[in-house]
């Protein structure tokens, strides 16, 4: 299948809040690293027992559970954002907060193995939706959270912010669950 190519987004294009993660993505075709990431975020994650699942790295922290049904949470957010805006959609769209979702989620009492599952899904479906999007409608932007936000720059915080998590997942959750 071949698809529109997806340029990075220049800094105008987001709030500079979204470097943290923009910043984190490699060049190339950003379709391809998503696929890429997807396929070893979930090695990773496929490596986990399911009392990992529960291990917080301090206390208040979330679970390894929360964390991947975070990432997941947020990207079905910001691709649904990606999708209005990109039909040019001009509805302004809510914040979300990230701690609510999590706390009245639940995902402690879910196996890991589904919390995966619900990953991959969430990517694969994200991955349709920009393969099949077009230059023109990746430049259109939108308004969320009180602030503008371009289609192809939610393609790179989807991907950047997952960088971070699972960068979060490997150096503070996985050395503690060793070191225990």
């Amino acid at each position: 299948m071949t698809h529109s190519v997806i340029h990075r987004p220049d800094d105008t294009e987001y709030l500079s809040y979204y470097s943290r993660y923009i910043n984190l993505v490699p060049e190339g075709d950003i379709l391809d690293t998503m696929a890429r990431q997807n396929e070893a975020s979930l090695a990773l994650l496929r490596g986990l027992s399911e009392p990992q699942g529960v291990f917080r790295y301090a206390p208040g922290k979330w679970s390894i559970k929360e964390l991947v049904a975070h990432v997941s949470d947020a990207e079905r957010i910001f691709a649904d954002r990606a999708l209005r805006f990109a039909r040019a959609d001009p509805t302004p769209l809510p914040g979300f907060e990230e701690n609510d979702y999590v706390r009245n989620g639940g995902f402690d009492h879910f196996h890991l193995s589904d919390l995966v599952h619900n990953f991959e899904s969430v990517r694969r479906s994200t991955l349709s939706l920009f393969k099949l999007m077009s230059k023109e409608a990746s430049t259109r932007r939108g308004k969320a959270n009180n602030a503008e936000i371009s289609v192809r720059a939610l393609a790179y915080v989807i991907v950047g912010h997952e960088i971070h998590h699972m960068s979060v997942l490997r150096t503070r959750y996985l050395e503690g669950v060793q070191a225990s």
